[in-house]
């Protein structure tokens, strides 16, 4: 197996109030050199994305507008970690914040990369359960739909086409076989 390639220099060649996009000049432990460019976050701190379990079997979903791909989706509440949180507690605050609820019980369920070769990002998937109502106020410029869905209906969910960000579909089926081995 061979060595983690080692970065010779990072140059930023553009930044955003979001992202900023690096330049690596990276040697290989063959001794290759090669250049690659990366999306990274404009400002220090992760990502997390929630499963606000209503009860065993109903999951809370969001519908909120996407920029990206320029229309309402559904899928789980997510934010960034602030400075000096953690993301368990980024978890909860952006639960309380898109859902109204706090949770008294939260669950690491995982990590995701979503496109490991060009993004510096990682996102932490956590289970909230033991929901009680918190409504902090949020970022969003609109208020959220909140949507009950029974977590074994998550491919009539698919099926919509409402729900397309991988990384809610991925953390349901992941939830759903977390579930299962209770």
């Amino acid at each position: 197996m061979p060595e983690k390639p080692t970065i010779l220099n990072k140059t930023i060649i553009a930044k955003s109030r979001l992202f900023r996009i690096e330049s690596l000049d990276i040697q290989f432990s063959n001794g290759i050199r090669r250049n690659y460019e990366r999306l990274a976050r404009a400002n220090p701190g992760g990502a997390v994305l929630i499963v606000p379990m209503l009860d065993i079997e109903t999951v809370l979903l969001i519908r909120e507008y996407s920029a990206g791909v320029h229309r309402y989706e559904v899928g789980l509440p997510k934010g960034k970690t602030d400075a000096g949180e953690s993301f368990m507690e980024a978890a909860n605050r952006e639960l309380k914040e898109e859902v109204g609820f706090g949770a008294r019980k939260l669950h690491h369920l995982s990590s995701f990369s979503l496109a490991p070769s060009y993004l510096e990002h990682t996102t932490e998937i956590v289970i909230a359960q033991d929901l009680y109502a918190e409504k902090l106020p949020g970022d969003e410029p609109e208020e959220l739909e909140i949507i009950p869905w029974k977590l074994n209906k998550i491919n009539d969910l698919l099926s919509t086409g409402k729900c397309t960000e991988a990384r809610s579909i991925a953390a349901l089926f992941m939830t759903l076989e977390y579930f299962k081995k209770l």
